[in-house]
């Protein structure tokens, strides 16, 4: 009997956001398989902004994300957190 751990990233969603920016959401799945068949699995979710920093996301998801993460949305963005004074 051998048991693995594998962790993925199973569904990336790009969500526009009424303030005209995009959040770029992602569930990772963890999956342990009992000789090659999975037992169990778990989901861990987590969103971006167009500020955030992409230095531990996975290549897939920044590739994503330097494709929505454009000027007009990182100013969006910007217009955004100071109307909330953040």
């Amino acid at each position: 009997m051998a048991l693995t751990k594998e962790t993925i990233n199973d569904k990336i969603e790009v969500v526009q956001m009424d303030d005209g920016y995009p959040v770029v959401q992602v569930r990772t799945a963890t999956i342990i398989k009992e000789d090659g068949v999975a037992i169990s699995k778990t989901f861990h979710r987590h969103a971006l902004t167009p500020d955030a920093d992409l230095e531990n996301e996975d290549a897939d998801v920044v590739a994503i994300a330097a494709t929505v993460f454009t000027a007009d949305a990182i100013d969006a963005y910007a217009a955004y957190q100071a109307e909330q004074g953040v």
